[in-house]
């Protein structure tokens, strides 16, 4: 009875924490829903796949993988990061319902790995790292959005690359923007830019959503504007597929061809997907956990089996791959949001949307959701996080400088990758210089040296040992003090007892105090492993 009376008191404590928490996840998943849309869209287009995958993707990402995931402002659905793999992977495979087996396939290595404990690689991100790649971002949705917010983009929504697949680049991307820029566009995305800041300031108005003001506020102002010679075009706009009946709906599903199941190509694009995925979603997640403003730690093992289960179904219905996307997510965690229901809610906004309203989403103009993107990547991207880098010093403001850089000029990982490089220099640095403490102390004409060892002392630092050991001057009494040593590596055990026993040449004489033959490494109890990774 009393085991009764606990699962009843904790379904009563879900149910007021999902009450609370209702007012601020519903408003925020309008502003993930508006930030996903024209996402999914335009990363579909640039895949090379059918529109409708892109808001599969978006739809199942929401509603299944965030269902599934132990992660509470993590958005998931396609991701800009693979379109180039998945371009590739389907002229390679040579049909949509092929590498459609690829993603299904992708989906189960991804399962495994979770069940693996493979998730456990996402702690090992430099927080310098990661910061700087979560400005990157936020510099890149701002110079990204720009030529949209200004009415004239001819690239689709969502290509990240520095250099375009339109033969333009970033830059020249944004002046060619303020060149033909649209007068509409810039009244809507500047209308939208002031109400999305000073609109949350009034706590009685508030209450409305500002993003969901901004969109009605872009499809009134487009209608105003069709009367008049600055009207705006169809590329300007929001557009998605125009359903008319379930027969249409169902209609636009493919499922994969099991029969390419025995070839090496479509295991070769699985692999390759679910490991590329995999990195982005464990890197997005440690990001959103550091903006997260309760800062909940997400489990990654679970978010991978998550991943794993949503990209299964995603290829079934003939979706994207997908990951957890740091500009969704970001979107939801500066709107908000403070549980997975928000994710979900979002889902469930692009479902019913392409079912019901979509003649009244393709009014929505790109401009206004520009300005959405551009507000997130300010507060992505502020002045504050690079002073505050900078105040900590060197070694964690120049990699992050360098991560942003890298991944504007390249992409997510290739940035991270050299950002993580320039991190482990700096790291093998420290720890070079600081293996040890050491106290000279002067008796009569003899010197005696106490070199007192770190708590931990790598090979790393066995370079660092050697030059303090052979530039001790002759007729020294030398200590050698690994009382606080909880490991000594076998490399510098064996360069310290050599040296004890050719320092007398020098008339050294050296004494060891609590230095052991041996470290072994504890293991940690499997128990309290599996708590932590659950």
């Amino acid at each position: 009875m009393q085991n009764g009376n606990s699962i009843f008191s904790r379904l009563e404590v879900k149910k007021y924490i999902l009450k609370k928490n209702l007012k601020h996840d519903l408003p925020s998943s309008i502003v993930v829903f508006l930030v996903a849309l024209p996402l999914c869209l335009g990363i579909a287009l640039a895949s090379g796949a059918p529109l409708f995958a892109g808001l599969i993707t978006g739809i199942v990402g929401g509603i299944v993988v965030s269902s599934l995931s132990g992660s509470q402002l993590s958005v998931s659905g396609p991701a800009a990061g693979l379109t180039a793999i998945v371009l590739g992977a389907i002229a390679q495979l040579g049909g949509y319902q092929t590498f459609l087996l690829a993603v299904v396939l992708a989906g189960v290595m991804q399962l495994i790995l979770g069940l693996l404990k493979g998730g456990t690689i996402g702690n090992y991100f430099p927080s310098s790292v990661i910061e700087g790649m979560l400005a990157a971002i936020g510099l890149t949705l701002i110079l990204k959005q720009l030529p949209h917010a200004l009415g004239i983009d001819s690239d689709f929504f969502g290509d990240e690359s520095f250099f375009q697949t339109d033969n333009e680049n970033t830059f020249s991307a944004i002046g060619n923007a303020f060149s033909h820029f649209s007068l509409a566009a810039i009244v809507i995305s500047g209308l939208s830019i002031a109400i999305l800041i000073f609109w949350p300031k009034f706590k009685k108005l508030s209450v409305v959503p500002a993003p969901l003001l901004v969109v009605v506020l872009g499809i009134i102002l487009t209608i105003v504007f069709q009367n008049t010679g600055y009207a705006l075009q169809a590329k300007q706009m929001v557009e998605i597929p125009v359903v008319n009946g379930w027969s249409e709906f169902t209609a636009l599903f493919t499922t994969p061809d099991f029969s390419k199941i025995t070839d090496s190509k479509v295991w070769v694009v699985a692999a390759t997907i679910a490991v590329v995925a995999s990195l982005e979603t464990l890197l997005s997640i440690e990001a959103i956990d550091k903006i997260d403003p309760i800062k909940r730690v997400s489990p990654t093992n679970r978010e991978l089996i998550a991943q794993g289960a949503g990209n299964m179904v995603s290829g079934m219905l003939g979706g994207l791959p997908m990951t957890s996307v740091i500009v969704r997510s970001s979107a939801n965690v500066n709107a908000g949001g403070r549980t997975k229901m928000s994710a979900i809610f979002h889902g469930g906004w692009l479902l019913l949307s392409l079912l019901f309203i979509p003649g009244i989403i393709n009014m929505i103009p790109l401009a206004c959701l520009a300005a959405i993107l551009l507000v997130t990547g300010y507060k992505l991207t502020r002045v504050a996080l690079f002073k505050h880098m900078f105040h900590k010093g060197w070694d964690q403001f120049i990699p992050f400088v360098i991560t942003i850089i890298a991944v504007l000029l390249t992409d997510l990982l290739k940035g991270v990758a050299i950002g993580m490089l320039f991190s482990i220099f700096y790291l093998l640095r420290t720890n070079m210089r600081n293996p040890f403490f050491y106290k000279i102390q002067e008796e009569g004409n003899k010197k005696n040296l106490r070199i007192k060892l770190a708590e931990e002392v790598s090979f790393l630092n066995k370079a660092a040992i050697q030059v303090v050991l052979t530039k001790i001057p002759k007729e020294t009494n030398v200590i050698i003090d690994g009382t606080n040593s909880r490991y000594i590596d076998p490399d510098v055990l064996e360069t310290i007892f050599n040296y004890k026993h050719n320092a007398y040449t020098k008339g050294i004489i050296v004494s060891l105090e609590n230095i052991k033959t041996q470290y072994i490494v504890p293991k940690l109890n499997s128990k309290i492993i599996e708590e932590i990774n659950n």
